[in-house]
């Protein structure tokens, strides 16, 4: 009897693919209700399987099962049948909404989408021209020390002449030296921190 009921079902299964749009909904409906109809049958004919005789228990199980999983089958096609039918109705209407839609110059996401761009442009502008403001102050800042190294120098030849002049002994001279070496690395010093901070403004400026 079951077997038979799954058979019509298959019949009916062929009937969706031919079926309009107006239709397909009432001959889902009826697969469902016979689908549903046949795993009621089917659990009343397992439980009168469960009291056959041990010698016939499990063949008749066997062939309750079989009809169980030709029935899940059929309602795994039919949930199938109804996700792609759903699915192309769906890019139906979105392609129907997106051809009927009319674009104007007053349309609100095309004024949105244009006060974004506007907005990021000028917040662009404005990054460059601070990255220009901070590049002019760093080469300033360079250019301060690379005079106060050359006065260094000039300082440093003059105490070398007058230390030479007064015959000063080595040992002054080496610590004059030591001194000019030290002014000479903190120089160097300052400019690789300011150089580093630069770097760093610009890469968090960008």
């Amino acid at each position: 009897m079951e077997k038979m009921q799954i058979h019509e079902v298959q019949t009916h299964m062929g009937r969706l693919e031919k079926a309009d749009q107006q239709s397909v909904h009432l001959v889902e409906n009826e697969i469902q209700a016979r689908i549903d109809q046949i795993f009621s049958n089917l659990e009343r004919l397992e439980i009168l399987t469960s009291k056959e005789p041990p010698n016939r228990r499990q063949n008749a199980k066997l062939r309750v099962d079989q009809l169980k999983y030709d029935c899940q089958h059929l309602q795994t096609a039919l949930k199938n049948f109804q996700h792609r039918r759903y699915t192309r109705e769906q890019q139906d209407r979105e392609r129907e909404e997106l051809l009927s839609r009319t674009f104007t110059t007053n349309d609100a996401d095309t004024s949105i989408a244009i006060d974004e761009t506007l907005q990021f442009n000028t917040s662009l502008h404005n990054a460059h021209r601070g990255m220009d403001d901070l590049l002019g102050s760093g080469s300033s800042v360079l250019n301060g020390l690379r005079e106060q190294r050359m006065t260094l120098k000039g300082a440093q030849k003059k105490v070398l002449d007058v230390a030479n002049m007064l015959g000063m002994s080595n040992t002054v001279m080496r610590l004059i030296e030591k001194r000019a070496f030290q002014d000479k690395f903190i120089m160097i010093s300052g400019m690789v921190v300011t150089c580093l901070v630069m770097i760093l403004v610009i890469k968090y400026l960008t």
